[in-house]
């Protein structure tokens, strides 16, 4: 593994080895294979768990650590051909091999432009990232792809026994009040599919999933003896039900278009995630959300607090999925 940048590009196998080794990260603490090893962190957007965890993570494999942040350096530019006579004083094309020099390997986080899908789509600052990058890249979430949580999720699910084959995920749009990115329900939907399981994406109109995401999901299902379907029939969606995720996303009929987004979702006050939302599913059925999270916005404070949600555990697994990934690829 020289990057880790699409959870598409590991096999289920390669996922199995990385789970043990998160397992071990866990369990034994004076565990330190990568003393002296150095993890540089580039963080364009906000972070809280991200930062921490890799922070920790590193420190706990013996490793060191530097971050750059927003304030904290030059303004990084990073489209192309781009005649720089305006607030960025550095384009990554220095700034990335620069760091690189420093660090053993770097991590990037870049969110979506959210002004053009197709350009979004396309990724196009993680790509030219990992094009310049000499040393090992980590997605730490980017345009349209958040590979670090999708495999903290997968370890979630392993540690609370879901069912890879016949296990039913639903991947829930829920009440937000301002258009968030889709690097997170795209990572989602495709981890799930890849992980085998029967998928229901679950939505209003008008907030269905980019085809190109559907398409990249209905392919790892095909792959895995999965499926994926859309609808935005709650009550079937939530019958039999293994695990809801809930996560809130911009319409893709109106992306870049604040004020056309927010006249669709205006009307959609009960898509807040509630205890009777449950009734059709498993009694066993777990709540899960990436954090952070609205609360009686996103979610009720029921299921926040309530025995189902898994969100706390997520947050750790993130820490653990991290380790693992930093030894692949750098032990």
């Amino acid at each position: 593994m020289n990057h880790f940048t699409h959870l598409g590009d590991l096999s289920r196998d390669d996922i199995a080895d990385l789970m043990k080794i998160a397992h071990l990260a866990d369990t034994d603490r004076t565990w330190q294979p990568l003393a002296g090893r150095i993890l540089g962190l580039v963080f364009m957007n906000p972070s809280l768990r991200t930062l921490a965890s890799f922070q920790a993570g590193m420190a706990r494999l013996g490793g060191s650590s530097f971050v750059i942040t927003p304030g904290s350096s030059w303004a990084l530019e990073t489209r192309e051909g781009v005649v720089m006579d305006g607030a960025t004083a550095e384009h990554v094309r220095e700034a990335i091999p620069v760091l690189a020099s420093y660090a053993d390997a770097i991590g990037v986080r870049a969110f979506a432009a959210g002004q053009d899908l197709a350009e979004d789509l396309a990724e196009p600052v993680m790509s030219l990232v990992r094009d310049i990058s000499p040393v090992p890249l980590i997605n730490m979430e980017s345009a349209m792809d958040h590979p670090c949580q999708a495999l903290a999720d997968w370890k979630t699910l392993d540690d609370e026994g879901v069912p890879a084959a016949g296990g039913k995920f639903v991947l829930s749009w829920a009440k937000h009040p301002k258009a968030l990115p889709l690097a997170v329900p795209a990572a989602a939907v495709h981890m799930a599919a890849h992980r085998g399981m029967d998928v229901t994406v679950l939505r209003p109109p008008g907030f269905e999933l980019p085809e190109p995401v559907m398409a990249r999901a209905r392919a790892a299902a095909d792959a895995s003896g999965g499926s994926v379907i859309e609808t935005d029939d709650r009550e079937a969606a939530m019958t039999d039900a293994h695990v809801i995720y809930a996560k809130s996303w911009g319409s893709s009929m109106h992306y870049g278009d604040g004020e056309a987004d927010a006249a669709l979702r205006a009307g959609l006050d009960d898509w807040t995630v509630d205890e009777p939302w449950f009734k059709p599913a498993r009694p066993d059925c777990i709540f899960m959300h990436c954090l952070p999270i609205r609360r009686n916005v996103v979610a009720a404070d029921a299921v926040l607090d309530g025995p189902r949600s898994r969100v706390l555990g997520q947050a750790r697994n993130r820490m653990l999925a991290q380790q693992a990934i930093l030894h692949r690829l750098l032990a």
